[in-house]
């Protein structure tokens, strides 16, 4: 299924020209509302408008002409409506439209149309226009109900209010980051709230005060934790923030398609950290923050998950802070908290598990174990980052501090995304992992009794052995004592 349309969405300039509709009937009384949300010079050819429609094209002075359809009437028109309610009429008046090479419209015919209408809300000059491609009208009516109950009532004042202040911002403002924080907070402060209020004088001596302050906008740095990895999961202020910023920089781990939903003329920046590539060292990374700032301009810093666990935020912050440069955390989604939705898994649980613990693989491989490790032995529950190719280290370590070998253990591959992998075993199977280099993506993996209450349904075992000594170690720890016993017996 291609996600390209079939039709091109554009505007047509129609005021004060000419718009021929064509019919009698309810078809052509819609069109002629839909084009007086517009200063289109309507003509209605008409020879037998039905007593409604008639009474509407009199109230409202609308040119009507009383004769059958010949095809000199389409001449000097920008846009025909063939809407006769006869298909075989309709494809008559197109067809001469397109003689004259004028952009027709036959209701109910999409083969006989070179352009469609689309749903409308009108909050003029601001207008949102909602279209199926003629697949669903109704769904394109249902969507228009829910726009228009979002957009303000006020915001096409907004926008006239806008239009005259341009060519002032033009003139005295720069191109860039100061236009755009002008027109961000013109309408989204206190202009557009006097507007709200029908305050418009209050509202142009808010923007004419607007427009005197800001001059050379200073550089900004925001740090955005991008999730972990669905669109779908980025907050709305990361969202909001991508959309402002002058550049991004973003690490490997990213999707494209997060990187994509970023303003689309921004600066896009790689400074991937994968094994194996190329990538910027951290204190190139800093630097390379401070030097765009200092050029004045927005910068989105983009991390995987949430850049204050394991995003090495605090390096950066440091950086930030010493040039005197601003910034601000836009918190993400971590990946243990995706990584656990994914297996329906509860961190924690009342009784068996009430604290969580967030650490690396590499934690456990130095000579000392950690203190929190003692915490794994009252039932905490690991969420282990980065854990993939020490997991045998992970594993005998945590035995080591006393953890039972039957611990459960959850691993996900790609929390959160469509090619997510899930996988499902014992402490004692966590060393398997290490041979499983079919995992390319990001790898998060989950120990405790916490674990126990998953829903293994859609994982697979992490022990790739055949026989039912294999699905007796992998089995939820009730049903592994059930096997086991059945296998000594």
């Amino acid at each position: 299924m291609t996600e390209q349309l079939t039709v091109f969405p554009a505007f047509f300039r129609v005021a004060q020209k000419c718009v021929a509709v064509f019919g009698n009937g309810d078809e052509a009384y819609a069109k002629v509302r839909l084009l007086r949300n517009t200063q289109a010079a309507i003509t209605v050819f008409a020879e037998n408008p039905q007593a409604d429609f008639a009474d509407y094209l009199a109230q409202h002075a609308v040119t009507t002409v009383s004769a059958a359809f010949v095809p000199q009437q389409v001449e000097g028109a920008v846009l025909v409506f063939a809407a006769t309610g006869d298909e075989h009429q309709d494809q008559v008046i197109v067809a001469a439209a397109r003689a004259a090479k004028i952009p027709a419209n036959a209701v109910d015919q999409p083969e006989f149309c070179d352009f469609l209408t689309p749903a409308l809300v009108n909050r003029a000059p601001v207008a949102v226009a909602i279209g199926t491609e003629g697949a669903g009208p109704v769904l394109a009516q249902m969507i228009r109900a829910q726009v228009d109950q979002i957009l303000s009532p006020s915001l096409g004042a907004l926008a006239s209010l806008a239009q005259s202040y341009r060519r002032a911002v033009d003139r005295l403002l720069p191109r860039g980051v100061a236009r755009r924080v002008f027109w961000r907070r013109f309408f989204s402060g206190a202009v557009a709230d006097q507007v709200a209020l029908g305050n418009t004088s209050f509202a142009r001596r808010e923007a004419t005060r607007l427009l005197k302050t800001l001059g050379n906008v200073p550089g900004h740095v925001w740090l955005v934790g991008a999730g972990p990895g669905a669109e779908d999961l980025l907050t709305l202020r990361a969202q909001r923030v991508m959309m402002e910023a002058d550049v991004l920089v973003y690490d490997a781990l990213v999707p494209q398609a997060i990187v994509d939903m970023g303003r689309r003329d921004a600066e896009r920046l790689s400074v991937g950290k994968r094994k194996g590539c190329h990538s910027k060292s951290q204190g190139e990374i800093n630097r390379l923050l401070v030097r765009l700032a200092l050029e004045g301009k927005r910068v989105v810093r983009l991390k995987s998950g949430d850049p204050l666990v394991y995003g090495r935020a605090g390096e950066e912050m440091a950086a930030l802070r010493e040039a005197g440069i601003s910034y601000e955390i836009v918190p993400g989604i971590t990946s243990a908290f995706a990584a656990a939705a994914d297996f329906e898994l509860p961190l924690t649980l009342r009784g068996v598990a009430s604290s969580l613990i967030f650490t690396t693989g590499h934690d456990l491989t130095g000579d000392v174990l950690p203190d929190w490790a003692r915490l794994a032995i009252s039932g905490a529950t690991i969420a282990v980052y980065m854990g993939r190719t020490v997991a045998a280290s992970v594993a005998a370590r945590l035995m080591e501090a006393g953890l039972p070998a039957e611990t459960t253990v959850a691993v996900i591959e790609n929390a959160s995304r469509n090619d997510r992998r899930l996988l499902h075993g014992t402490l004692r199977d966590l060393p398997d992992l290490e041979h499983r280099n079919e995992l390319n993506g990001p790898v998060m993996v989950i120990i405790g009794d916490a674990v126990a209450g998953a829903n293994f349904e859609h994982s697979e075992p992490l022990v790739r052995q055949a026989g039912r000594l294999a699905d007796a170690a992998v089995a939820a720890p009730g049903e592994r004592e059930t096997q086991e016993d059945e296998l000594r017996n």
